[in-house]
């Protein structure tokens, strides 16, 4: 189960999204296939208890959930599953408002569906972009922005400081940080927009000392992770965007060369969702917006043991660097 949730609520939130995706029909192939992994791997239900599960309207759900850490983390799996739904109908979003309202956790993250439901995919498209322009400052880098910050400007004086970790011993974040960027033929940060570079230096570090890799699944499953540690409004955006991008093929940034469909269909995806939600519920700290640039001289494993990360469960699985 997730880390700190007792096993009733486990099973409370499983019969909760059950009902909530129970709608047009039932739930897909794909939503009861995500479903399932998180109800075995993050909730810690038994194959038993998972054959025998009923679905849970909204107001019984309300009435059962109280805390409202609880009710939020229930809308985000909620959200997760109502984007594995294709093509989305207007049903599933209507059950997705309905218990958000019921469990009153409104987020800005409705109107991107609502949107692909009612008025297309352009529309839908805009409204991410938005929801990206809003959360992408909150996202950036602890301490790289300025008030004088020039929104357009390259910042080769960042590229240079993420090129001095080169000078860090062998094993350290900063050292592991830079191999990220070699192995995945990436340019360093401050060539582009400031903002997306101030971005792109947290998601990175983020996606290092959790070791995490850059397939889409993995992409998801890093965001997963995220809520994990800390189920706040801006991990909460990192699972949006990357259910909108690699998910719902809603948005498609720069770093993509092309919109990605059900990705969570795929192999293994569903899965490795699940467990990186879990293992992120594990750690001790959020580590995704701390000073990294304080942390890049220290051993790797080091950083790793501070915030309490443990070893993915198969770290050979191609979705892992460990």
């Amino acid at each position: 189960m997730l880390a700190h949730l007792d096993p009733d609520t486990c099973r409370t939130i499983a019969a909760g999204l059950l009902g909530g995706i129970d709608v047009d029909g039932g739930p897909t192939a794909e939503q009861r296939t995500v479903l399932d992994a998180l109800a075995r791997h993050s909730l810690g239900l038994t194959d038993d208890e998972l054959t025998t599960l009923e679905p849970m309207g909204a107001a019984t759900l309300a009435g059962r959930l109280s805390d409202p850490d609880v009710r939020r983390r229930f809308h985000h799996l909620h959200v997760a599953l109502e984007a594995c739904r294709h093509p989305q109908t207007p049903g599933q979003v209507r059950a997705v408002e309905e218990y958000a309202d019921a469990l009153g956790t409104p987020s800005a993250d409705r109107t991107i569906l609502r949107a692909l439901v009612d008025e297309g995919a352009e529309r839908a498209a805009a409204d991410y972009r938005r929801y990206v322009a809003d959360a992408l400052p909150r996202r950036s880098e602890p301490g790289l922005a300025t008030p004088d910050l020039d929104p357009d400007a390259p910042e080769p004086e960042l590229t240079a400081r993420l090129a001095a970790f080169a000078d860090l011993d062998e094993g350290s974040l900063g050292r592991a940080y830079l191999a990220f960027y070699e192995r995945n033929h990436l340019n360093l940060p401050g060539a582009e927009r400031p903002l997306i570079d101030h971005f792109y230096v947290a998601h990175d570090m983020t996606h290092v000392i959790a070791g995490m890799g850059t397939t889409a699944a993995a992409e998801i499953a890093l965001s997963a992770f995220m809520v994990g540690m800390d189920g706040n409004d801006v991990n909460f955006s990192a699972l949006v965007c990357s259910l909108m991008i690699h998910e719902a093929g809603v948005g498609v940034p720069t770093s993509i060369s092309r919109s990605e469909h059900r990705t969570l269909e795929s192999p293994g995806a569903a899965e490795l969702l699940a467990r990186e939600l879990r293992r992120g519920s594990e750690c001790t700290g959020d580590f995704s917006l701390v000073d990294h640039f304080a942390l890049a001289p220290l051993p790797l494993a080091d950083v790793r043991a501070q915030f309490g990360v443990r070893a993915p469960d198969d770290p050979d699985d191609g979705h892992h660097v460990w």
